[in-house]
C-alpha cells in the first residue's frame, strides 16, 4: 500500500482527490488536512508515503508547511496547485524547499480527461523517492554544522576561455539550479544555457523564467531559436516547454524532436551539442533528477576536454542523473551546487570579465 496525505482546504477538491485515486487499490488515502497545522500535525503522527499539498490554505501556507515537514519529517510531497500566478511562485518556491513534483489541478476542460491517471501515476513515482531534510529547511537547524564537502581535484594550471556553461537538472531542479546561478560572480559574463525538466502545463512552465530571475538576480529569459551565443553574455536561457535546446553554428537552437529518455527538453541534446561546439571552453553541470537524462552528454562533454561536474548525493534531493554520471566517469568534480559555481570561477576567472 501507499499511504496518501491529502492537503487540501476545498471540500470539492479534496471529494475530487479521493475519487481520483480510488481506482488504485494500492493507493490509500489515510488522512486528509485543510491547514498547514494540521498537514504538519498528521504528518508526524500518520507518517505517510506521499503528500498532495495545496499552496494556497488557512493559517500557514502550503509553502511553510512543506518547509516545517522538509525539516522535521522529510516525506514526498506532489504540489497540487493552480495556474494562478501568486500560486505559481508559491509551488516554485516549495520545490524549491523539497517538495519533488507539481500537478496543476484540473481545469474544467478537456484536459481533464486523464487527469486522474495522471494523478496516480505520478503518486507512484513521487511515493519512491527517497528525500531527506532539505537544506532549505533549516527550522531547528541552528547550530548544527554541516557535514564537510570532499575536497575537489586540483585546478589545471591553465585553461581556455569559459564560452559557455550548460546545466541540467530534473527533480529537485529548481532550488539546486537557484543555488549554482546564485553562486556565480556577479559579473559573471559567460552564457549559462539550462534544461530544467518541469512535468507541468505550459502555463506553470513558463512562470519559472521570472521566479528564477527572482530568485537570483540574474537575466533570465527562455530561448529563442537563432540567437548567438556571443550575444547573450551574463544571461541565463532556459529550455521553453517541450522544445529541445541546442547549440549549432555558435546559434541557439530550439527543436520539437523525437524525446531522450522520455524528455523533451532533454539534457543530453544540450550536453551533446555542447561538446561539439563548444569542445574544452564549456563547463556542464549535472544536478538533481530522476533517471539518467545527461550522463552520457556530460561524458561527450568531458572526452571533449569541457570541465564537468555533478551534483553530490547528500545535497540531491533525487541522485539519479548525477549518480548515473558518476558511475560512468562522466563528472570530473562531484559538488554540491555553491560548490559548482566557486570551482567555475576558479577555473576559469577571465570568464567573470569582460
Amino acid at each position: 500500500m501507499i499511504r496518501v496525505l491529502i492537503v487540501e482546504d476545498s471540500l470539492t477538491m479534496r471529494h475530487h482527490l479521493r475519487e481520483a485515486l480510488a481506482p488504485d487499490p494500492e493507493l490509500q488515502v489515510v488522512g486528509e488536512a485543510v491547514d498547514g497545522e494540521h498537514a504538519v500535525e498528521l504528518t508526524g503522527r500518520l507518517r505517510p508515503d506521499v503528500i498532495t499539498m495545496d499552496m494556497m490554505l488557512p493559517g500557514i501556507s502550503g509553502l511553510a508547511a512543506t518547509e516545517h515537514i522538509m525539516a522535521e519529517h522529510p516525506t514526498p510531497i506532489l504540489v497540487v496547485s493552480s495556474a494562478d500566478r501568486q500560486e505559481l511562485f508559491s509551488t516554485y518556491n516549495a520545490l524549491a524547499a523539497g517538495a519533488v513534483d507539481v500537478l496543476e489541478k484540473p481545469r474544467g476542460d478537456d484536459s481533464d480527461a486523464d487527469w486522474g491517471r495522471r494523478l496516480r501515476t505520478t503518486l507512484r513515482i513521487v511515493s519512491r523517492i527517497r528525500v531527506i531534510t532539505h537544506p532549505r529547511a533549516r527550522l531547528g537547524a541552528r547550530g548544527r554544522t554541516a557535514a564537510p564537502v570532499p575536497p575537489a581535484s586540483p585546478v589545471p594550471v591553465a585553461a581556455p576561455a569559459l564560452g559557455v556553461v550548460a546545466v541540467g537538472s530534473s527533480t529537485g531542479g529548481p532550488g539546486a539550479l537557484t543555488e549554482l546561478i546564485r553562486e556565480l560572480p556577479p559579473n559573471f559574463a559567460t552564457p549559462v544555457l539550462a534544461v530544467q525538466h518541469i512535468a507541468a502545463s505550459e502555463q506553470f512552465a513558463v512562470a519559472f523564467s521570472d521566479w528564477l530571475a527572482g530568485q537570483t538576480g540574474r537575466n533570465v529569459r527562455y530561448a529563442i531559436d537563432g540567437t548567438p551565443v556571443s550575444r547573450i553574455a551574463g544571461q541565463v536561457l532556459l529550455a521553453p516547454p517541450d522544445r529541445h535546446l541546442y547549440v549549432r553554428d555558435k546559434l541557439v537552437r530550439l527543436s520539437d524532436g523525437p524525446p531522450r529518455h522520455s524528455c523533451r527538453p532533454a539534457v543530453d541534446v544540450l550536453f551533446e551539442s555542447v561538446a561539439a561546439e563548444f569542445g574544452p571552453s564549456a563547463a556542464g553541470c549535472l544536478l538533481t533528477g530522476m533517471g539518467r537524462d545527461g550522463a552520457t552528454g556530460l561524458l561527450q562533454m568531458r572526452n571533449r576536454g569541457a570541465i564537468t561536474f555533478a551534483q553530490d548525493e547528500g545535497s540531491c534531493v533525487v541522485y539519479g542523473m548525477p549518480r548515473e554520471a558518476a558511475l560512468i566517469g562522466a563528472a570530473a568534480y562531484v559538488l554540491p551546487p555553491a560548490r559548482m559555481a566557486g570551482r567555475i570561477a576558479e577555473l576559469h576567472p577571465v570568464a567573470g570579465r569582460r
